[in-house]
């Protein structure tokens, strides 16, 4: 199959409907940068149309640039702002307006600050669990540089998913993930998380030039680091600027990879499939069954046909 060509499972419908409208016109009202926009997410339109709910957005904190440049991403890099002091606020009630009862917080990587925008993520998190304690909030955090301090720090807020995401695997970091990045730093950052009451999610993205032997030692990695929820999706090239796509892994695959997370490996639930992104439908899903006292069996079941 050749590599420049996309199959067919990964094509999708342009997004658009009233509801997708209206989210991002209220996003807009507050001034918010999204990541499902910043980094050309195939999912933008399912996730903020809903299927049976309000629907979901990823809200990017702490401006649109980056201070790092990823390969694989379409976040523009350098040339960075002043922190908008108002923004946690702003993000509070942009939720409250559109009515999410599950709020996904990423944001840009912000070496240039003295503390990588930890108490800034600490602080969105806080003004959203002051309007409605009830809100379930994910937040998809930097590596702060591997500094523990600034990792509790963010956990201290009280999220309920801390995801931080690992990329690909060990060998095939340095092409794909900035030099300021690293699978042992991304791996004790997860460790420092599944020791508080969160639940600890990462990512991997396949089609980057790894191996399947490589795959399942990442895998086995991130579950003894205390990662809980694995999603693993396809790389699709943003521009002919990033790393080139390696090749397009079946959906096949991606069940595979599915059972052998959550059946040998012991992760309560794994999201697997070309379009799956970190930020993902069916694992907010599989969260809020969990919040609600269904047991891990039971929220897999609910996450997989949602």
């Amino acid at each position: 199959m050749s590599r420049r060509r996309k199959p067919d499972w990964l094509k999708v419908r342009p997004p658009s409907g009233e509801r997708f409208t209206e989210v991002k016109a209220t996003l807009r009202e507050h001034d918010l940068n999204t990541v499902c926009e910043e980094a050309s997410c195939p999912n933008m339109g399912e996730c903020w149309s809903g299927r049976d709910g309000p629907g979901t957005a990823t809200v990017m904190l702490m401006g649109d640039r980056c201070s790092r440049g990823c390969s694989f991403c379409d976040v523009a890099t350098g040339g960075m702002d002043p922190l908008d002091p108002e923004e946690p606020e702003n993000v509070a009630a942009a939720i409250a307006d559109i009515g999410l009862d599950y709020v996904v917080l990423t944001s840009v990587d912000r070496d240039d600050l003295d503390d990588g925008g930890a108490a800034h993520v600490a602080a969105t998190i806080r003004a959203i669990k002051r309007r409605d304690p009830s809100i379930l909030v994910e937040t998809l955090a930097p590596d702060f540089g591997g500094d523990p301090d600034l990792v509790a720090e963010v956990l201290d807020a009280g999220p309920d998913v801390f995801a931080h995401n690992v990329e690909t695997v060990e060998r095939r970091q340095e092409p794909v993930r900035d030099p300021r990045a690293g699978y042992e730093q991304s791996l004790a950052v997860l460790e420092r998380a599944a020791a508080s009451d969160a639940h600890v999610k990462t990512s991997l993205m396949l089609g980057v030039g790894e191996r399947p032997d490589e795959v399942y030692e990442t895998l086995v990695d991130c579950r003894e680091a205390g990662v809980e929820v694995v999603t693993l999706g396809q790389y699709l090239r943003p521009s002919e600027g990033h790393l080139p796509v390696d090749r397009y892994v079946h959906p096949a695959t991606f069940e595979t990879w599915r059972a052998v997370a959550e059946e040998e490996l012991g992760f309560a639930y794994c999201a697997s499939g070309p379009l799956v992104r970190s930020s993902y439908r069916a694992g907010e899903v599989f969260v809020e069954a969990l919040a609600a006292g269904e047991d891990p069996a039971a929220a897999r079941r609910a996450a997989r046909a949602e």
